[in-house]
């Protein structure tokens, strides 16, 4: 039987780059592609270029390999490698991780720990993309949360969104999850997948590439959390109903009645277990 691609890391990864893109503002288009994440200018140095090289070298690669395999050519992956030496520092895009450029909200949060509790609240960590010049000089060619040009344009963190594709992930590793053995059984299944799915539009570009490389992980986590939250709702709601039902002297659902069933038998059996000791 022929192996079906559910969901995978680098389109996962390719989609929320994408819609992140979206939200962005670059002096040309081909700079929304990043070579190296750093958290400041000043991480920018000799080892950190090298690794930026080494990095857009793989991805060129990769692409190479995988435009020719559409394409129907046979290539192996040795035969698409870029050598990193030949790329200039002037190529590299660098993208650091910074709120300079995001307006301050003063009084979001009583007791700010971190930069990000003074600023605006924002659907992703903000970011600008940096490149040398013929002059080796390092200008800003992008910021994320931005319409116009670097220097006048303005703040805006609503005219992008997340792309179709990146959306239908998100349905999908939902329905996939309701399918589960220890979920698939509640009649509000349906309510626990409206739930996840909302709660992946609300987290799902929140993911940082610079920490993690696998958004599967983030999102599955993200969805259980979800399933459990709506379940254990439902419980309180189903123990609040039973005891109203008790107090007024009628049965309570059958969950209540086995549990309690289950507990006398329990306590018998320990009685029981007492009296031969």
């Amino acid at each position: 039987m022929k192996k079906i691609n559910y969901l995978n890391n680098k389109d996962i990864l390719s989609e929320i780059h994408k819609s992140k893109s979206t939200f962005s503002s670059f002096t040309d288009d081909s700079y929304n592609q990043f070579d190296i994440i750093l958290p400041s200018l000043e991480r920018i140095n000799i080892r950190t270029i090298a690794e930026a090289k080494r990095n857009k070298a793989k991805r060129l690669g990769l692409q190479d390999y995988d435009s020719k395999k559409a394409q129907g050519i046979k290539v192996k992956l040795a035969e698409c490698e870029v050598d990193y030496k030949k790329i200039t520092k002037q190529e590299l895009i660098f993208r650091i991780m910074t709120f300079d450029h995001i307006p301050e909200e003063k009084g979001r949060k009583k007791n700010p720990k971190t930069i990000a509790d003074t600023r605006v609240k924002l659907n992703f960590p903000p970011f600008q993309h940096w490149k040398f010049n013929e002059h080796d000089d390092l200008i800003c060619i992008g910021k994320s949360h931005w319409v116009g040009g670097m220097e006048n344009g303005y703040f805006s963190k609503t005219e992008g969104q997340a792309t179709p594709k990146l959306a239908n992930m998100w349905i999908k590793l939902c329905e996939r999850y309701a399918t589960r053995g220890n979920v698939r059984g509640y009649t509000y299944n349906d309510e626990m997948k409206g739930q996840a799915i909302l709660q992946l539009a609300q987290i799902g570009l929140q993911f940082d590439e610079s920490k993690s490389n696998n958004p599967f992980a983030y999102y599955t986590a993200a969805v259980t959390n979800s399933f459990v939250r709506v379940i254990n709702l439902e419980k309180r709601n189903q123990n609040i109903r039973d005891d109203i039902l008790e107090q007024n002297g009628m049965d309570p659902s059958y969950t209540r009645q086995h549990a309690g069933e289950w507990e006398s038998y329990m306590k018998r059996e320990a009685e029981a277990r007492a009296k031969q000791n």
